[in-house]
């Protein structure tokens, strides 16, 4: 295994859970492999339902101290993990290179947004906390401020785990919650120990951030521990909608970033070539294994052939294999079962009729950019998510039909439109049932600023993003003031 400075100390964590400190966990333990070449990587804790509940006993206590303190002072401690999040940058990378089979571009990236992150929740804790209400009544002051939520649980998928994680625990921290995160147990180094050793430099006080590694038993007790305020889940939507009939049964917030089915439309007026290379990176990079990833290609028929033309140039010279090393663009396939799923998909909807023109083989985990054509409603291809680095083609005819394709799914998370004419671009986003929509862009764009939220069973509509992070993590509370208690007729 490679020792690094920041996750070095493995003594220190092999093992083990972080709550209040290193502690062994309740369920055992469970190895960390790399996705590439099966090389242990080292072995992590899995918290039992027993360590979930003292996790939050402790959360709730070390909360009500940390909500008081000044906000700038828990500003001071975000920045001071961005920076020691960039200034291990190159170690973080490589580990989610590793652990995740992200290619090294993507997991660079990973740790310079997760960076910058760190650096706008902090801003939050500087912001003002509430606004003075007018009121009918004279002598009277109403003020309307916001209050911390108090515990949250995190919940986080393997392929995105530094960012997906950051982008609830830095401003739930930011804004005087404390935080219970479990992270999955394919990525669980890079995704919870990572943070769990990041904020242990920058001073964040003990009792505030507890990493509990898992799978379905841990992430059952998170959602029904009864002293969390919030859970966040980002996973499937299968799943989701489990963690939110549960949460909600309990009057619990709950926010929802579930799976996408999302739709890349490309109008007739498009530049192919340029299309063709939005599309490609939509559904290959990190090989489909995104929520935001373009499941759907839906080309206008009179561009189709050369659309089509140009993607299989684009899939064919894509070198697939270790991301570890240079020039490779297309790594593993997380695990077995996903890459079983998406040879699945491929195998039914060419059986139904679909044309396959690029890929559709696979060595173990590394599965070749595929691209399928003829592509039909009723199709896995295109009823379903897939992740994995396929582009599934159908074609339309008119913008109308363009539209109802694209919401000819439940999903309801990202959606992209091509056209050189911008007026009409526009009116076909705005007929588009989706969280995101972007003009003359693909649909894997992760920003920090705007809100990143899905509809349907893509989601509850909660936004992820610097505009909404206040409206996420914390409640309003009105408060009322007068000199003298109001007299009252009885």
């Amino acid at each position: 295994m490679t020792r690094m400075i920041l996750l070095g100390a493995v003594e220190a964590w092999s093992g083990e859970i972080y709550s209040d400190g290193w502690k062994r966990p309740g369920l055992g333990t469970e190895e960390v492999l790399e996705k590439a070449t099966g090389t242990r990587l080292g072995t992590i804790g899995i918290a039992s339902a027993q360590d979930v509940a003292a996790a939050a006993t402790l959360a709730r206590k070390a909360q009500k101290a940390w909500a008081k303190l000044p906000g700038p002072r828990r500003g001071d401690i975000l920045r001071e993990a961005a920076r020691i999040v960039l200034e291990h940058a190159d170690e973080l990378a490589e580990q989610l290179v590793r652990e995740t089979g992200s290619i090294r571009t993507k997991a660079q990236w990973e740790v310079r947004i997760t960076a910058r992150e760190l650096l706008e929740a902090a801003s939050l804790s500087s912001q003002p906390q509430g606004l003075l209400t007018q009121t009918l009544e004279s002598g009277c002051q109403s003020i309307a401020r916001r209050v911390p939520l108090g515990v949250i649980g995190v919940i986080t998928p393997w392929n995105s785990p530094f960012i997906l994680g950051v982008r609830a625990i830095a401003p739930a921290l930011a804004l005087g919650n404390a935080v219970l995160l479990k992270p999955d147990v394919q990525s669980p180094i890079v995704g919870g120990v990572a943070f769990a050793r990041v904020m242990e430099e920058a001073g964040l006080p003990r009792g505030l951030l507890h990493v509990l590694p898992g799978a379905a038993e841990t992430g059952a007790a998170l959602v029904k521990e009864p002293l969390l305020n919030m859970v966040s889940f980002t996973g499937s939507s299968r799943v989701g909608r489990e963690v939110g009939a549960i949460a909600s049964g309990q009057l619990k917030r709950v926010s929802l970033e579930l799976g996408g089915n999302n739709p890349f439309i490309v109008l007739d007026d498009a530049d192919v070539e340029a299309a063709a290379s939005a599309g490609a990176w939509g559904s290959f990079f990190h090989q489909g294994q995104i929520c935001l990833t373009t499941g759907r290609h839906l080309v206008h028929e009179r561009i189709a052939e050369a659309y089509v033309d140009a993607l299989v140039r684009k899939a064919n010279a894509l070198v697939v294999g270790n991301p570890m090393d240079e020039g490779v663009q297309v790594g593993p396939i997380i695990n077995e079962r996903q890459a079983d799923n998406a040879a699945r998909i491929v195998a039914e909807s060419v059986a139904k009729g679909a044309k396959l023109r690029a890929g559709g083989s696979r060595k173990g985990l590394f599965f070749a950019p595929t691209v399928i054509t003829e592509v039909t409603p009723g199709m896995a291809a295109f009823d379903e998510e897939i992740f994995g680095p396929v582009a599934a083609i159908t074609t339309f005819r008119t913008d109308e039909e363009a539209i109802a394709l694209a919401n000819a799914t439940e999903y309801g998370l990202s959606a992209a439109v091509v056209s050189a004419d911008l007026a009409r671009a526009q009116h076909v986003a705005d007929e588009l049932h989706s969280g995101v929509v972007h003009i003359n862009d693909q649909t894997v764009v992760h920003g920090i600023y705007g809100p990143i939220g899905g509809l349907g069973i893509s989601g509850n509509g909660f936004g992820h993003g610097a505009s909404s992070n206040a409206d996420q993590f914390t409640e309003w509370q009105w408060v009322t003031l007068h000199a003298q208690l109001p007299q009252y007729p009885f």
